[in-house]
């Protein structure tokens, strides 16, 4: 069976490729499916792999009409970054969903099921994949609607599990309005959980209002540091999870959480308070460096997050019930809306690949590899 894949490559002397390839499907092997992909989420963390470091501002088109490529270049200061993946074309596409046209031994049983998968390679016509990583969507639920089920949703369930077992009582998170914050505005509500929210524009805040989100604070606003520190106070939140990355932002929300906490403290310590407030950056929507000061004691923390490997700390119990969740909620908690469902030539039009580059709030596309 042939695939057509959209592929990058990173060259040694400094260019991005893009490209549809064509590619070679093996027969699926036992407890092996091939699925004809029909919805696949264009992720932040997709555009890692796909343009990498490249300054999209330097794009140039190519090909034909069915074959389109793109070329950008790299930095040089940020080549030597990429240097495990120099001269390799590799696939891309985290997640998607679409319809099992083959099935190896084993997994028969799957054969014509709407599937969702997370097996990255999702932007292509058609996916080999391990049977066993197939969710099968329910009853009713179309392709788009299930494009996305693990990216966000896992990893917005994720923040409120780590709230649990780490034993935090309310959670702080920036770039609050995006699908994924939106997500976790709605499990917060549902569970219970206060949610301080950080958004970039009263726009944005006017999008989480509408989800009925409480603690609502904009870092552009002139009193940002004063309405955070009070929200911080008012939710006890020690916990933040930040989409952000660089710049002082997460510096502001740490020195915000131990100003709370000070507040509380009957005597006067060099060391700040004894509470620890943890931060994980999970997001790089700024690529400058992380800026701390240490300025709110010795309690804290600032690690990064991965969905992946917290499901794999959390145990397959958790892991499985959160799945479950997610499936239930699929038109409601965690349903994912799109901009734009374009074909995997448009993927690699110019413009529209500067449209979701930007990474802008309330514009997500959708690749159909079969429109």
């Amino acid at each position: 069976m042939e695939a057509l894949e959209l592929r990058s490559t990173i060259t040694s002397d400094g260019k991005l490729k893009l490209a549809l390839e064509e590619a070679a499907l093996p027969e699926p092997g036992p407890g092996e499916i091939v699925i004809r992909v029909e919805a696949a989420p264009i992720n932040p963390s997709d555009l890692g792999l796909l343009l990498g470091p490249a300054d999209v501002d330097t794009i140039e088109a190519g090909g034909t009409a069915d074959r389109p490529t793109i070329t950008a270049e790299v930095p040089a200061q940020r080549l030597p970054l990429m240097k495990a993946r120099l001269d390799q074309s590799m696939a891309v596409g985290n997640e998607g969903s679409g319809t099992v046209v083959a099935a190896g031994e084993g997994a028969e049983g799957l054969m014509g099921k709407l599937v969702a998968l997370v097996p990255g390679g999702m932007y292509a016509t058609h996916r080999l994949a391990r049977a066993a990583d197939a969710w099968v969507l329910p009853e009713g639920v179309t392709a788009a609607e299930g494009a996305s089920p693990f990216v966000n949703p896992m990893t917005s369930l994720a923040m409120v599990e780590t709230l649990r077992m780490e034993g935090h009582s309310a959670l702080v998170h920036t770039a609050a309005a995006s699908n994924l914050g939106q997500m976790l505005n709605r499990i917060c509500l549902a569970d219970g959980v206060p949610l301080v929210n950080i958004v970039r524009s009263e726009a944005q805040a006017a999008i989480l209002r509408g989800l009925g989100a409480k603690y609502i604070v904009d870092s552009s606003a002139p009193d940002f540091t004063a309405a955070l520190t009070e929200a911080v106070a008012e939710t006890n939140a020690t916990l933040a999870f930040d989409a952000v990355g660089g710049g002082t932002l997460i510096n502001t929300i740490l020195r915000a959480m131990e100003a709370a906490q000070q507040r509380k403290m009957k005597a006067y310590s060099r060391y700040g308070s004894s509470v620890h407030k943890q931060v994980y950056l999970y997001g790089m929507l700024d690529t400058s460096p992380t800026m701390l000061d240490r300025s709110y004691g010795l309690a804290w923390g600032v690690t990064g997050f991965l969905v992946s490997n917290f499901l794999m700390r959390a145990g397959a119990e958790t892991a499985a019930r959160m799945r479950a969740r997610v499936a239930n909620e699929l038109r409601t908690t965690f349903a994912s809306s799109y901009t734009a469902e374009i074909s995997l030539a448009e993927a690699l039009d110019p413009e529209t690949l500067r449209a979701y580059a930007r990474k802008a709030t309330g514009e997500k596309y959708l690749i159909n590899p079969a429109k």
